[in-house]
């Protein structure tokens, strides 16, 4: 049975300018996958309130959560996810691998370089169209 999802992502930049990445875990839906890290909600939760847990359970860092860069509607071939991206500011804590394979901070022009889980390169594409206003 197909479902639907609704997901947000942290778009986390650091005051040098690199974005965040997180590799999905190998037995995960898209394992191995990049994406701006984040997660599902909770029945009830706020998408704000929502994304700065998954990024402390994920990440065991603090983020300040800002404005929407981009919704994203995208089928899989099992489920049918709403992306909410939202822009955010590292707020602290030590960067961990709680709940990821991999993390890397990366300059903008370089993150359709990686291997991109479909439903996030909206999100790039938004950016780097930002980028060059």
């Amino acid at each position: 049975m197909k479902k639907q999802l609704v997901v947000t992502a942290a778009v986390i930049r650091r005051e040098d300018g690199r974005i965040l990445l997180a590799q999905r875990k190998p037995g995960a839906h898209m394992g191995l996958r990049w994406e701006f890290p984040g997660g599902k909600l909770e029945w009830g939760e706020e998408p704000r309130d929502g994304l700065a847990r998954e990024i402390r359970e994920e990440l065991g860092i603090e983020v300040k959560v800002g404005p929407v860069v981009e919704v994203v509607a995208h089928a899989y071939e099992d489920r049918h996810v709403v992306l909410i991206g939202y822009l955010c500011e590292y707020a602290g804590g030590d960067l961990q691998l709680l709940d990821v394979q991999d993390a890397v901070w990366v300059e903008a022009q370089h993150l359709l370089a990686y291997d991109l889980a479909p439903a996030d390169v909206p999100i790039v594409e938004r950016l780097l169209a930002r980028e060059g206003e």
